[in-house]
């Protein structure tokens, strides 16, 4: 192995599993992996948070394959704005089950009064919540299926509750479920899921479970990239390894979380992460600095031409808007929380957005914004209206995400498809509508009626017709002189 790679600095046979993760994917193994492993290699007496993996799908098997043959360990790439790398081994993973081949080792672990925290990463699609009506949504195929076949689960909701089950008969006590998810508000989401399915099939156990079973809130942020076969065979000839799953990220990390376990915690505070009793600003931090940026530059950016955000973000006009956009329109209305730099969390935003060794894709921050502008923009445009502030921005914004939905098509002239899953029916028409206004009426835009601000509508109707005659960047231009 080559020598510039760090290894764990513990002795791996005396760590044992305390957590058990479902979901052992690239942003676990960059992210609370990476805290862990770093906690252990500080303090010995962590030794006893090592954490067991949690694999559910047939999709799982590779990665699997591959942890198993390595004992759990991996090599993670951190790449650095300043185009440094650093990779070390991790070695909190104590080991991985597979559920398609071993699925009573993973309930055994749920019921292990040694397992004091349930973690997961399993997407936002995961917890089975209606967008619409927010409910859970037990009809599902394989819900159906674990609500009346308790000792063969398919789903998490079915392994954790059967397990859950084992533990309250065994007398192990309580335990964490918590939520690493990148979603707001993430613990109630969790506890909504899952005290759902629990009343649905055993209201016994969730009885228990209002006693016994905490869910924390949580904040995560680490851009960690999919790993390709040709990034495996360039990670591993650069460091002079042979590691069948390895992980590269950008050098920023961040965890906050909520205070709230009832079966006791490792101290990952020593190793940078933070702990509060409400995680609220943190969370309001994020999604109104780095989540809204990445929509308010992704339109603009795409029908540029821009495919890759850090090569948008070598245009200064592009990051100019979005550093016009942070300053007047966001910062007056997101306070810093707990010891954060606010004009320090922007200026590395930026370098983060411009990270050519961990780039995202635009088309992606592009995906499903009927889903993401009432979260990410739509809370503060409602503000903004309020206090007569500056709407120029926004209105350049809505005029694009028009012009992207409508139209199809580049400055330069490329079709492209839009991928909107969520649009409802009245949504098409508005889109298809050759009266700007109705576009006004997106379900998007929910929560501020954009028609009433006779400012705003001018500016946006403005826009609309000079991204026709113009393009995009010309029309850009003008907003930030």
């Amino acid at each position: 192995m080559n020598t510039n790679v760090k290894h764990f600095g513990y002795d791996r046979k005396s760590v044992k599993p305390g957590i058990l993760h479902f979901g052992v994917g690239n942003f676990h193994r960059a992210h609370q992996e990476a805290y862990t492993d770093a906690l252990m290699s500080i303090d010995a007496g962590q030794y006893g948070w090592g954490i067991a993996g949690a694999m559910l799908l047939p999709s799982d098997e590779r990665l699997y394959r591959a942890l198993k043959e390595q004992n759990g360990e991996y090599t993670l790439t951190i790449c650095g704005r300043d185009g440094y790398e650093e990779t070390r081994v991790i070695g909190s993973l104590t080991d991985v089950v597979w559920a398609q081949e071993d699925p009573e080792s993973i309930i055994n672990l749920v019921a292990d009064g040694d397992i004091r925290i349930i973690s997961m990463t399993i997407t936002e699609g995961g917890y089975n919540i209606d967008k619409e009506s927010g409910a859970f949504m037990s009809g599902s195929s394989q819900i159906a299926h674990d609500l009346v076949n308790r000792q063969k689960p398919k789903t998490v909701f079915g392994f954790i509750a059967e397990g859950l089950r084992r533990r309250r008969e065994n007398g192990a006590g309580g335990v964490t479920l918590l939520s690493c998810d990148n979603l707001q508000h993430n613990g109630d989401t969790a506890r909504k899921a899952f005290m759902s399915f629990f009343k649905a099939q055993d209201n016994e156990l969730a009885v228990w479970a209002e006693e016994n079973v905490s869910f924390p809130n949580s904040m995560v942020d680490r851009i960690t990239p999919a790993t390709l076969a040709t990034d495996i065979e360039r990670l591993n000839r650069r460091n002079g390894t042979a590691d069948k799953a390895p992980v590269y990220c950008e050098d920023f990390i961040q965890w906050v979380i909520e205070d709230k376990f009832v079966a006791g915690r490792p101290e990952w505070e020593k190793a940078g992460v933070e702990f509060t009793d409400d995680v609220t600003a943190y969370e309001n931090m994020k999604l109104s600095l780095l989540n809204a940026s990445h929509t308010l530059l992704s339109y603009p950016a795409f029908l540029s031409g821009y495919r890759k955000v850090d090569e948008a973000m070598r245009d200064s006009r592009i990051v100019k808007f979005v550093k016009d956009f942070m300053d007047k329109d966001v910062t007056p209305y997101v306070p810093a929380p707990g010891s954060v730099n606010l004009e320090e969390y922007k200026r590395t935003l930026i370098e983060r957005f411009g990270n050519s060794s961990v780039s995202d894709q635009i088309a992606r921050l592009c995906f499903d914004g009927i889903s993401k502008f009432p979260v990410y923009i739509v809370p503060n445009l409602g503000k903004m209206f309020a206090d007569g502030k500056d709407l120029v921005r926004m209105a350049f914004l809505t005029a694009v995400y028009r012009d992207y939905l409508k139209y199809h098509r580049d400055d330069n002239g490329n079709v492209f498809e839009v991928s909107e899953p969520w649009l409802t029916e009245e949504d098409r028409r508005n889109i298809a509508s050759d009266t700007e206004e109705d576009f006004l009426g997106l379900s998007a835009f929910k929560g501020v009626v954009l028609k009433e601000s006779e400012v705003f509508t001018d500016l946006y109707k403005t826009f609309c017709g000079r991204l026709r005659r113009e393009g995009t960047m010309s029309t850009l231009e003008s907003i930030i002189q």
